[in-house]
């Protein structure tokens, strides 16, 4: 199916074709294809040729072909079960070369199920949904391309769960105890790393660093017990793990552009 919504093709992305075949033919493109392609190995086994070499391209392997790129693909099998979609718009290049997309890849996930879901709701939008199915399908091709980024590396994926656990291991130590003073050294234990590790990797994810992060959400609560209660500012200040209430006020100024006290009264006029 090929969408035929011509203001759909002033979005940034758009969907141009959406399809397959169970017995896939050989296709040979010396000068490559118009659109951008994904296509996805259901069963079967064939060839993709690129750059002088061949990859086997088996069941549940999917694989990408940028626009006009030289490529060849065909059967080794005698039934090949092979479903594709193919992407334009004017922020498509852009968006591949910052996905590191700019040549073909191939990839077979662990599961494939989530960019199967996705393509059969594309799919399922062309067909059913007339009125918005373009608009629907430029999202949707969207979500599959980042699912796809995400499927590339098994080694970049591998990392980013590490990392994930990591960060979400010390966040959630830190809302637990932010009331409390503690070391550095407590949270990179919880973490499993080193402290020079674990500031690394929560700079990365998160733009700042722990103890940043520590008087952050100090403050966040320090806000909501002076909206929701009718305690000193002292009171609130030693509840939240501040030293004393100059410190809190002179914290709390930095981040707020105002003092606490300034803040409960606004709150309170509002």
């Amino acid at each position: 199916m090929y969408p035929y919504n011509i203001e759909a093709r002033k979005l940034p992305i758009h969907l141009t074709g959406i399809g397959g075949s169970e017995w896939q033919n050989p296709i040979s493109r010396p000068q490559g294809y118009k659109w951008h392609q994904i296509l996805y190995s259901a069963s079967g086994t064939g060839y993709l040729k690129f750059d002088n070499s061949a990859v086997t391209v088996g069941e549940g392997t999917f694989f990408f072909l940028p626009a006009e790129y030289p490529h060849e693909y065909l059967p080794k099998d005698d039934r090949w079960d092979v479903r594709w979609v193919a992407f334009d718009g004017y922020s498509a290049n852009h968006i591949l070369s910052l996905l590191g997309m700019t040549k073909p890849v191939v990839v077979k996930p662990e599961s494939p199920l989530e960019l199967e879901r996705i393509f059969d709701r594309m799919f399922k939008s062309q067909r059913e949904d007339k009125l918005y199915c373009d608009f629907t399908c430029s999202g949707l091709i969207y979500d599959y391309l980042i699912e796809f980024h995400r499927c590339m590396d098994d080694k970049s994926s591998k990392s980013r769960n590490e990392r994930s656990r990591v960060i979400t291991n010390v966040l959630e130590y830190i809302d637990e105890n932010y009331q409390k003073d503690f070391p550095l050294t407590d949270l990179a234990d919880v973490a499993g790393v080193t402290p020079q590790h674990l500031c690394r990797i929560f700079k990365a994810a998160m733009n700042m660093r722990p103890n940043e992060y520590l008087v952050k959400k100090r403050v966040r609560e320090a806000k909501r017990m002076m909206l929701r209660t009718e305690k000193q500012i002292s009171e609130i200040a030693s509840e939240c793990g501040f030293p004393n209430a100059g410190y809190f006020s002179t914290v709390f100024k930095k981040l707020e552009g105002m003092t606490p006290a300034e803040y409960r009264s606004s709150v309170g006029n509002k």
